[in-house]
């Protein structure tokens, strides 16, 4: 593991890259039980053939926890989740598509109800193997601050 980052190791614009993981049928059909979300769109191959798509389209809920999955890779005692903003799903994932997640710093701010933290908001880009933005979202998270 790296050694723990404070606030103040953080800098905007700084970016990593996650591995690429391949979504499958079995992601879905996995997902659809956890959830409670059978909807057609992910669920019948049949009707989906019809459709704008013509094939089934992965749960926009699933390719968010995928694609946060993989950002685990980087794990930082002295920071915790505060919140996600601005969700959206531009593309969608498909049976086959592999993906990964680009991560970019895009502001720091103190954090007005924690003198001893910072507010890190990261820029999410979830893509597929064709280079297209499938989610984006910023990603907010309080990591203490030195001394």
């Amino acid at each position: 593991m790296e050694r723990p980052r404070h606030f103040e190791d953080y800098t905007a614009g700084e970016a990593r890259k996650t591995s690429a993981r391949t979504i499958t049928e079995t992601d879905i059909v996995v997902h659809a039980g956890h959830t409670g979300d059978f909807f057609p769109h992910h669920m019948d191959a049949e009707a989906m053939k019809s459709s704008q798509w013509g094939q089934r389209i992965a749960h926009g809920t699933m390719t968010f926890a995928i694609g946060i999955g993989l950002t685990a890779s980087e794990i930082n005692p002295l920071a915790f989740t505060y919140g996600f903003e601005r969700l959206r799903f531009p593309k969608p994932v498909f049976i086959g598509d592999t993906i990964h997640t680009v991560l970019t710093i895009a502001a720091l701010e103190d954090d007005a109800k924690r003198a001893d933290h910072g507010r890190v908001t990261e820029q999410v880009r979830v893509m597929n193997q064709r280079g297209e933005t499938v989610l984006a979202c910023d990603h907010i998270y309080l990591v203490k601050k030195l001394g």
